[in-house]
């Protein structure tokens, strides 16, 4: 007859601790751990989980040598240890006390050409977009045209070299004609037949604006609204007096077009260089399709709790936006939130482009590169908005979790009181409509201290400071090798991590980052040790990181394309490594009580 275990002759205590069944309960349960948690054995978790899983084995080698009263008391306080260490940094919004863990929805509700260069291929004359630069050389004179001091009564055509004076910023007006703006922000101008070109004008018309006649040489003549043709005199001087129409041979109405730079293709070049019509269907079907519910879904399976969604001023305006641009955003960002909804996923609103523009770039959908945000208390009443339209219709969704007031301000064009102005009344507008919507700040972007922000009072509660890390964009990042680049996030971004962390200011958002540098031929293992890196040192961000972007036609910009070729590793949640730590705990407790019920 076999003996049942526990007996008359010993105590439950007693034989729960004999040798032999303790190492069996010891092996199933390293078993079920591994089943059910197996996250807790990721190398990327040690750093927390690893100290868990360590606690908690020496949690039963305790209970051999101490007994079953004092491994009571020892689960109790290791349950509050890993609670008080899982939630030191947490989002409040998102689920499981954990951190933003997202990713940007970038070139979708506002235009960014590189992602997705194929948007712009039906534009006629597509090489002379808004904001495109040119020179101009008269074939018979060999000098360039040139607005004297960049900008006055003098234009002349006498210059051997060109240089800023010497280029101009196209308006495109439709696909043949062109308004062409100077350095210093005024624009050739021209009367009539018989005038002499000057460049006094501070906004255009319709004596600001030239045909453009164009052949396959980059041969131009310049037409103005009666009809009669530029021409450059034997003086110097560029006058609308050429008689009859000129031929494509080596006269004075013919010059040489450069393009010198053609790297604006934003919301206004789309727009503008389509048209109305043909630009709205191109936006809509974009807009349809590049973006879906199926992209959630693809983000929640891998781990993502967040994204922020760059939006343009104009989608305050919707459905009919000021000219150029298109509307039909707003409708795009409402199926955003609900898509989010439905996968447990938090949005974050960010006003990507102001009117005027913030920094001249594309993504702000800068008409020319000028940077008009800061200087027109118009531009920046109509931002806040922008803000307060956004937070009105939103704050009530679930999905909400923040609003960024403003995407890279310039440095060197947005002066730092200007930005905390506005940054204070943006705060103010969020909380009129949500006590717990964090209110996100950007850093300006250029030579900017990165705690300038930090003394300067802009809000008391759920603030966020939101800086952008890149490997990239300075020469300084150029000739780095593999290690290079892995070793500076290593030693220089974790420590101006820590300084910020422990700095009394907003959290800390490393809002977009990406796992691209300027190594050539960097091999998988590469790209994967350096998305390692900077994810080791991101996740310490106290409010947590977004990834740039998750659609792009460069491979690794696109995080999707990373995820599904395995060239970057996130590892588990946080938030789901802390409920396994739980788990785990409880499983113990469960463990060692289950004998005794």
């Amino acid at each position: 007859m076999t003996r049942n275990p526990i007996s008359d002759n010993t105590t439950q205590e007693e034989n729960f601790w004999k040798k032999p069944t303790s190492k069996v309960s010891l092996f199933g349960l390293q078993t079920v751990c591994e089943r059910f948690f197996p996250s807790l054995y990721d190398s990327t978790s040690f750093s927390h989980d690893g100290f868990c899983i360590f606690a908690f084995w020496m949690l039963l080698k305790s209970a051999f040598l101490m007994g079953l009263v004092f491994t009571k008391w020892a689960c109790a306080f290791l349950l509050c240890c890993c609670l008080i260490t899982s939630g030191a940094y947490s989002v409040e919004g998102l689920h499981g006390g954990s951190k933003v863990r997202g990713v940007n929805l970038g070139g979708w509700l506002v235009i960014e050409g590189w992602i997705k260069p194929s948007l712009f291929d039906g534009i006629a004359n597509g090489d002379m977009l808004d904001g495109t630069e040119v020179q101009f050389k008269s074939v018979t004179l060999q000098k360039y045209v040139s607005a004297d001091n960049g900008g006055g009564m003098n234009v002349t055509v006498d210059r051997d070299v060109p240089s800023s004076w010497e280029t101009f910023r196209l308006w495109r007006v439709s696909e043949s004609e062109f308004q062409f703006r100077t350095t210093q922000g005024q624009f050739l101008t021209c009367d009539g037949g018989g005038c002499s070109v000057s460049a006094t004008a501070k906004s255009p018309s319709t004596s600001e604006t030239y045909e453009i006649e164009r052949n396959e040489k980059n041969r131009i003549h310049f037409k103005i609204k009666d009809g009669v043709y530029l021409q450059a005199t034997t003086d110097g001087h560029l006058t609308a007096d050429y008689p009859g129409a000129p031929g494509w041979d080596d006269n004075a109405a013919t010059f040489e077009m450069t393009i010198v730079s053609n790297t604006l293709h934003g919301d206004y070049q789309l727009a503008n260089g389509y048209g109305h019509d043909r630009a709205k269907n191109v936006l809509r079907r974009h807009r349809n399709s590049f973006i879906t519910i199926e992209d959630f879904k693809f983000l929640y399976k891998h781990g993502i709790n967040t994204v922020r969604i760059p939006v343009g001023w104009w989608i305050a305006f919707d459905p009919d936006p000021p000219s150029p641009f298109i509307g039909g955003s707003l409708e795009a960002l409402d199926n955003a939130f609900s898509w989010a909804q439905e996968y447990d996923i938090r949005c974050i609103i960010d006003l990507h482009a102001a009117p005027g523009s913030q920094n001249g770039m594309e993504h702000s959908a800068s008409r020319d590169g000028f940077t008009g945000w800061p200087t027109s208390p118009d531009y920046i009443s109509q931002s806040l908005h922008v803000i307060d339209f956004l937070v009105s219709r939103y704050a009530r969704s679930s999905a909400l979790l923040g609003i960024e007031l403003l995407n890279e301000p310039s440095a060197g064009a947005v002066p730092l009181d200007i930005l905390i102005s506005y940054y204070k009344q943006g705060y103010q507008i969020v909380r009129k409509y949500s006590s717990s919507a964090y209110v996100i700040i950007c850093q300006r972007i250029g030579i900017a201290d990165p705690l300038e922000l930090y003394q300067a009072n802009i809000g008391s509660h759920n603030l966020v400071l939101d800086l952008h890390f890149y490997n990239l964009f300075d020469t300084f990042f150029v000739n780095m090798s593999v290690e290079d680049n892995i070793q500076y996030i290593y030693k220089s971004r974790e420590g101006q991590l820590q300084a910020l962390n422990s700095s009394n200011g907003p959290l800390v958002f490393i809002g977009e980052w990406v796992n691209e540098w300027n190594v050539t031929n960097g091999s998988q293992k590469d790209y994967q040790d350096f998305g390692k890196a900077q994810l080791d040192i991101y996740n310490a961000a106290s409010f947590g990181w977004c990834y740039w972007t998750l659609k792009n036609d460069r491979e690794h910009w696109d995080f999707e394309w990373n995820m599904r070729n395995n060239f970057l590793q996130l590892g588990s949640s946080p938030s789901k490594r802390k409920l396994n730590i739980l788990g785990l705990l409880g499983l113990a407790c469960t463990w060692f009580w289950l004998p005794f019920l």
